[in-house]
């Protein structure tokens, strides 16, 4: 993507000081920009700001900052509980809990003292754009930039355009995200957008074969043999089954005909009878004893025995791949992504998706589309209709198209 235009962003406001918010407050002040971090009380936004000190000093005692950047740093970064601030700033950014009520709430605040000539934008994973766009008094100015976490690590932003974002806005927005260092992908409103639909269906497939009796180390090393960072349980845990959980049941809650499956059962039986959320509770799929090497869990046979009915290892590697590109190929199908680049770029940067395959889309240019379409069925007759082809890459088995000329 070529850079565009600079706007001139030198001050941006940000609305929540958790995890997204001190993140992305961090990556915009080592930027060079002046940001002001805003909670409903100066102490959670203080909380925030310690949050960025702490990533400072570790940068600082590695050699990545000088002290005196260190302290250039800090003194671009300020807190406040004031909405009136904003005043001043060309770009706010809600960065708070995912609840509609409570974001749209500080939107329409925040809406009533941003800059006419900036823009409003929210790090929704989730919800809709035009839904959050629909509370607003100029929707024009209102875009989604939904960031990684942890956002000082990961490059990604996924820009949402929501039905009534203007090109200026979506420039704007574009030109922001360069400016602070990160690679944007630009993306059609739909609930969980692109990257959240296409993210969970590895760790949910990973649950499926789980509850079906595929021991969890053969599911783990599969994943990890296909070429992603950690296995399907082991990312569970890292996100947390219970935040899993919430987007699951936010998507469905806007998109009926998103698919359901066997993983249902488990995460209701790891959260609700187990209490076991992951690794920033008592532990998930995965023991994590102090001072010690993660492993899974002694129990996890007991409550998901393992059946004497084994699956090749192939089908176990495809069907984590798989059920991820599938479900890429239909967002591509139905617009919410339009940029094969964008989709591949999204994948590896944002998903995991092994990185030596070129993306998703890419993965499957290179498998052969007839090829990679057979496999689907045999897939889907085996394992369950969530792998039937997309009626687009039928279509493209047909005029022999690639993704890269659909």
């Amino acid at each position: 993507m070529n850079k565009l235009k600079n706007n001139n962003n030198d001050s941006i406001g940000i609305l929540g000081s958790g995890l997204m918010g001190h993140g992305i407050a961090y990556v915009a002040a080592i930027s060079g920009l002046k940001v002001l971090m805003l909670d409903l009380t100066i102490n959670q936004a203080t909380k925030g700001l310690q949050k960025i000190y702490q990533i400072l000093d570790k940068n600082l005692k590695n050699g990545f900052i000088t002290k005196q950047e260190l302290v250039d740093i800090k003194s671009r970064i300020e807190v406040s509980n004031n909405y009136e601030e904003l005043k001043t700033k060309k770009v706010v950014i809600e960065a708070i809990y995912e609840d509609l009520d409570i974001k749209t709430k500080a939107l329409k605040t925040a809406e009533e003292y941003l800059n006419p000539n900036g823009f409003l934008a929210s790090n929704t994973s989730t919800i809709p754009i035009s839904i959050l766009a629909s509370k607003l008094i100029n929707p024009q100015n209102f875009i989604g930039l939904h960031f990684f976490s942890p956002v000082h690590k990961m490059k990604l932003v996924e820009v949402i355009k929501g039905e009534k974002t203007s090109s200026g806005t979506l420039s704007h927005a574009l030109s922001f995200a360069l400016q602070i260092g990160k690679a944007p992908i630009v993306v059609n409103d739909s609930p969980g957008f692109y990257t959240t639909r296409v993210f969970i269906r590895y760790p949910f497939e990973g649950m499926a074969m789980l509850s079906e009796g595929i021991k969890a180390t053969s599911i783990e090393n599969a994943g990890k043999k296909a070429g992603y960072p950690v296995g399907p349980l082991a990312l569970s845990d890292e996100v947390n089954i219970a935040l899993i959980e919430r987007i699951r049941k936010q998507i469905l809650k806007y998109d009926k005909n998103n698919s359901t499956g066997t993983w249902e059962n488990v995460i209701e039986l790891m959260i609700t009878n187990l209490n076991r959320e992951g690794r920033s509770g008592n532990g998930g799929f995965y023991n994590y004893p102090k001072n010690q090497k993660k492993h899974l869990w002694e129990d996890l046979e007991n409550y998901f025995p393992v059946s004497t009915d084994e699956i090749p290892e192939k089908d176990i590697a495809d069907r984590l791949i798989f059920a991820q590109i599938l479900e890429a190929i239909t967002c591509y199908e139905k617009n919410i992504i339009t940029s094969a680049k964008d989709a591949n770029t999204g994948s590896i940067l944002g998903l995991g998706f092994p990185s030596d395959s070129g993306g998703v889309l890419q993965f499957v240019n290179d498998y052969g589309i007839l090829k990679f379409r057979d496999r689907s069925l045999e897939l889907t007759e085996r394992y369950g209709k969530r792998f039937t082809p997309p009626k687009l890459l039928n279509e493209m088995v047909k005029t022999k198209k690639l993704f890269s000329s659909v």
